[in-house]
């Protein structure tokens, strides 16, 4: 275990995925699809060989080992860690270039679920391989944020923690918690693989029961979790489980509101449990209120073409605008089957910037869910509430305590310089895509789908999706720094370039 702790963090990331390629070759075996069995096996080798060798040369060295040095081997990792796991794909699908294995795998990674290919054009090793790498993606996240990003007050803990986002709370606490990083990232592996690897293993059991097969059920487990979204047969929508798989998948996506829902294991944060949680709290209600006023507003659109007394397909367009609001407010962007109900049952089309939205808001820190993120959200409420409040009594006093204020001024003037940077990356990428020849409304989706790391929006909310695949390869890569920027999100690549990190 020791030896682990000394190595560095991106050659432990590449033995772990190296090693993870044998499971989509033992599926491709076991169904005869001796190619792709061959491609990922001997990945799997030949990449297991080359991080044992070079751990073997680094053993002797000592490594800088600092939350901001392992802050840089994440971002690393996401940059250049897909062009490894790009290898067996290339290979297996034989049909494609190492652009769209390429762009395929940071889309995974990321967790954002974008695709280039049809789902009927990729084997089940191939299919298993994407949700897995989004499954390891998600499971990194989770790792990184508790040992990682809180320590050093970014990714949404810079708004209730103390200290200013890229530094540490407290510098005497952070010496002596901070003395070695990697024992950090040992300890919240140790606590939340088993629980990440438990939700996925209880959801896949749960959809296998309501009639999925095994292999779709496992992806659209997998995809749950990590809120990436990928489908082996199109979404749930396909699936053999029906409504049914829908309602199991429904309440896993509440893990992907508020880390409380899983674990409490991140200090930088105060939080008052998970019924007082503020982001759970609006979580729910923008789950709610989003589909009631849809429902209204198709209620009263139905009585112009006569099905206001169809109820029973008033209450499946109900549940289809639950599921739907839910899943994209997560940013895993399944689309319930009813979904399509609740515009055929009014006569009016929902538009796709009701999704954009939901994305937009994210889920809760700390999650493996993409967006500005709930908590930020509820920062510039408490600051808009406590702003109104003075209009009407200029000389009155905030209430709810220390934590709430620190919230309502510091952490609401971060999450607006938060904001505000969201809002510049979204003019400088649509900018950047319409040099490429996309029109304004596609070239919106692409940037809020990749800054968001919700993939399905370009299906989703475009009324004519753009065609990916089509795509030049310039697109791509600016798809794909959409989706690390997205993920890493633009504070935290500011911390890195920042000089102190140079000097030390």
């Amino acid at each position: 275990m020791r030896t682990l702790y000394r190595m560095p963090l991106f050659l432990l990331l590449t033995g772990i995925a190296s090693a993870s390629m044998m499971l989509p070759a033992a599926v491709a075996l076991a169904e005869e699809e001796f190619h792709d069995a061959r491609s990922f096996f001997y990945a799997a080798i030949v990449g297991v060989v080359l991080t044992a060798l070079v751990a073997i040369a680094q053993a002797t060295r000592r490594h800088n080992r600092s939350a901001s040095r392992q802050l840089f081997a994440l971002m690393g990792a996401f940059v250049f860690l897909p062009a490894l796991l790009a290898v067996p794909f290339h290979e297996a699908v034989r049909t494609t270039t190492f652009m769209n294995a390429f762009f395929e795998m940071v889309s995974s990674l990321t967790t954002t679920g974008a695709t280039l290919f049809d789902p009927s054009r990729l084997s089940s090793a191939e299919h298993l391989w994407r949700a897995q790498v989004a499954w390891l993606g998600g499971l990194l996240m989770w790792i990184a944020a508790a040992a990682i990003l809180a320590p050093l007050t970014l990714g949404g803990f810079e708004i209730t923690a103390r200290g200013e986002p890229g530094q540490s709370v407290d510098a005497g606490a952070a010496r002596r918690d901070m003395r070695d990083p990697a024992q950090r990232l040992g300890l919240a592996a140790r606590v939340l693989v088993p629980i990440y690897a438990g939700l996925t293993l209880a959801l896949w059991i749960m959809l296998m029961v309501a009639g999925d097969l095994p292999l779709t059920a496992l992806i659209h487990a997998m995809s749950t979790l990590s809120t990436s979204g990928i489908s082996s047969v199109g979404g749930p929508i396909n699936a053999g489980s029906g409504i049914a798989g829908e309602m199991i998948i429904f309440c896993f996506l509440f893990f992907a509101l508020s880390r409380l829902t899983f674990s409490g294991d991140t200090g930088a944060s105060y939080r008052p449990g998970l019924r007082e949680d503020p982001e759970f709290r609006m979580g729910i209600s923008i789950a709610i209120l989003v589909p009631l006023v849809l429902f209204v507003r198709h209620w009263i659109a139905a009585f112009d073409v006569g099905g206001e007394q169809n109820l029973a397909l008033g209450l499946r367009a109900l549940w289809g605008g639950v599921f739907t609001a839910l899943s994209f407010l997560s940013t895993t962007g399944f689309v319930s089957s009813d979904w399509a109900e609740a515009q055929s049952w009014s006569g009016l089309p929902t538009p796709g910037l009701i999704l954009m939205g939901l994305a937009i808001m994210g889920g809760g820190v700390a999650t493996t869910a993409g967006g500005v993120k709930l908590l930020r959200i509820y920062a510039l409420y408490l600051a808009g509430k406590r702003e109104l409040e003075k209009l009407v009594h200029p000389s009155s006093i905030g209430r709810s305590g220390p934590m709430a204020r620190r919230m309502r001024r510091q952490g609401a003037f971060i999450a607006w310089v938060f904001f505000m940077l969201f809002a510049m990356s979204i003019a400088a990428f649509s900018l950047i895509f319409s040099l490429f020849g996309i029109d304004f409304e596609n070239a919106m989706v692409l940037t809020i789908a990749g800054l968001t790391n919700c993939g399905p929006l370009i299906r989703a909310a475009a009324e004519m999706p753009v065609d990916l695949g089509a795509l030049g390869d310039g697109v791509k890569l600016t798809l794909c720094a959409a989706m690390v920027l997205g993920r890493l999100e633009l504070m935290a690549i500011i911390v890195l370039l920042t000089p102190g990190i140079w000097r030390d």
